[in-house]
Order: C-alpha cells, then sequence, then structure tokens
C-alpha cells in the first residue's frame, strides 16, 4: 500500500460532509483494495491494532456483512451489537449504550440508527471514529460511493454524465447521498418517480426531476432504481404495488425500446417484479453484483483512511 494519506473529516456522517478530493482520495484507495480482494491471500494487516464496534439499531443483511468483512480483510478486531439483543429494549440511550462500547476501548464505531442525525450527536460525545451506515432517511454514504465507484469502472470520469435515480425518493438515504456525491464528481442528476414520492423542493439540490420513466431512461446513461420503501411509509402514496410496476417499474420491455444500452443498478434489497423485473435485474446491463463486490473494497478504503488519522 502507498504511503498514507488521510480524509479532511475525522468522521464519515455523511456525503455532505466529504470534499471532491476527498472521495476520490476514498476511489484511489479502493482500487488498491480491489486488486487485494482478488489475491490468493485476502487479508492485510493494515487495521491490526484497530478495534471496530458494528452498531445495528435497524435491519442490515448487505450492509452489515459487508462492513464486518471488509475489517476482517483488514485484519481488524471486531465487535458485533445487534439492539434487538441488547439493553436497548431494556430503555438504555444511545450515549449509554456507546459509551459502555467505548469502555471496552473500541477505536471506531460503524452504526446504522433509524434516527436522522444519530451519528452527528455521537460524533460530539465521544472520541472513536463514527462511520454512518445509514441514519433514518437521511444519508447512507458508504453506498452512494460504492455506487459512485461502480459507474467511474464502467464509464470513467462521471463529470458530464447523466445518472437518473429511479423510486421511493422521498423515504430514501441513498438517493441523497448519491445526489451529494454525483453532483460533486460533476454528473448530472435526475430523479424519477410518482410526485407522491418525490421531495418539494428537490430541484434545489441541482437534480432534474421526471414523472415519465420512459423519458428519464432516454435522458441517462446510468439507471440507479431503489426499492419501494413500505416500512418507512405511514399513508399510501399510490394505490397498489401492481399499479406502480405498471407504471413506474423498469422491464425489459422498455430497455429494449432505447436507441443505446444503458447501465442498470440497485442498491438492493431488490423487490422482484415491483420497482424491477429479473430480466432486467439479471442482464447484462446490470452491475448490480458488481456493486456488492465494490462495497467491500470502499468500505476497507474509508476505514483505512479514517483509522489513518488517529
Amino acid at each position: 500500500m502507498a504511503t498514507r494519506q488521510q480524509l479532511s473529516t475525522k468522521h464519515l456522517l455523511g456525503i455532505k460532509y466529504l470534499t471532491t478530493e476527498d472521495i476520490q482520495l476514498i476511489f484511489t484507495t479502493a482500487d488498491d483494495f480491489k486488486e487485494v480482494l482478488n489475491r490468493p491471500v485476502k487479508k492485510v494487516p493494515s487495521l491490526r491494532d484497530i478495534t471496530v464496534a458494528n452498531l445495528f439499531f435497524e435491519n442490515s443483511t448487505r450492509t452489515r456483512i459487508s462492513f464486518e468483512l471488509a475489517e476482517k480483510r483488514l485484519s481488524a478486531d471486531i465487535v458485533n451489537f445487534s439492539a434487538s439483543s441488547s439493553s436497548v429494549k431494556k430503555g438504555e440511550t444511545l450515549l449509554d449504550t456507546v459509551n459502555n462500547i467505548l469502555s471496552m476501548k473500541v477505536d471506531m464505531v460503524v452504526m446504522r440508527h433509524p434516527a436522522p442525525g444519530a451519528h452527528h450527536f455521537l460524533a460530539q460525545h465521544i472520541d472513536a471514529n463514527i462511520i454512518n451506515a445509514g441514519d433514518g432517511t437521511h444519508e447512507h454514504p458508504t453506498q452512494a460511493l460504492l455506487d459512485a465507484f461502480s459507474m467511474r469502472e464502467k464509464l470513467g470520469d462521471l463529470a458530464g454524465k447523466k445518472i437518473a435515480i429511479f423510486g421511493d425518493i422521498l423515504h430514501s438515504r441513498v438517493a441523497l447521498s448519491n445526489i451529494f456525491c454525483l453532483r460533486k464528481l460533476g454528473a448530472e442528476v435526475m430523479v424519477c418517480g410518482p410526485p407522491t414520492l418525490i421531495p418539494k423542493h428537490i430541484d434545489t439540490l441541482g437534480v432534474k426531476v421526471e414523472h415519465d420513466v420512459r423519458q428519464a431512461l432516454q435522458w441517462c446513461d446510468v439507471a440507479n432504481i431503489l426499492r419501494i420503501q413500505l416500512e418507512r411509509q405511514d399513508l399510501k402514496y399510490f394505490p397498489s404495488l401492481r399499479e406502480y410496476s405498471q407504471y413506474f417499474g423498469i422491464n425489459r420491455e422498455l430497455l429494449d425500446e432505447l436507441d443505446r444500452p444503458i447501465i442498470i443498478m440497485h442498491p438492493g434489497p431488490i423487490n422482484r417484479g415491483v420497482e424491477i423485473t429479473s430480466d432486467v435485474a439479471d442482464s447484462e446491463h446490470s452491475i448490480i453484483l458488481q456493486q456488492v463486490e465494490n462495497g467491500v473494497a470502499v468500505r476497507m478504503a474509508v476505514l483505512y483512511l479514517l483509522a489513518a488519522g488517529r
């Protein structure tokens, strides 16, 4: 590994707080770690003296496993915490929970929490590096980084490229982080979905808004398709999943109408037959599995670079 460089921030609380130089440094570091992951021995001793606590107050499969694998590949010591089987159920506060874990000499905290801003609160009260693995409907920075990294692999420099984000923009932390990241890298961004699932005033973030799926697909180089987050919807935002699929789902027929191929992405988990059909998710245009693979390399890069500043 080359000489250590550092990020401009002690924590990864959101893409909003990273500079363009930070993002590019994460990408070049992830390039190096992707080479490591393709070796017969996929482990390096970079975090051998670092202890990382994974605190997940919400259910997670891909993100939790990806972080855990990244930490193991870097030789870190790992503490895994699940709120469903912890003293949080008995009324313990977030700060008490984390302070108890930190008293065990933890250096870094990877946390997913349902409350937007929970990571900012922690960063003000504890000394460990904090990595946001998703906070409510606010941000999911490592997902945006791995998405942009995957696009960069396919398209090169993202400046001037056209990226459309489809689906439940209103409830998606992935959408907001993607918008921040892609705009910092010079890409053009469009959001597409039912008017009820597009946040008001989102155009102030410098994105285009479209409600016609065909128009959005014709415009873009990359279609990043988000799932409908029914677990976050306390109102009925559209009549039925069947109707959503009919008017806003991406299927093979729509792709075949295009005059050129586009890249298909999805952060997962996929609701097959709702926002995307299987013949699109599994098509030659899809890089969904590459996103999963790149997630480990990008998270290794984030952990490594934050540890470098300790």
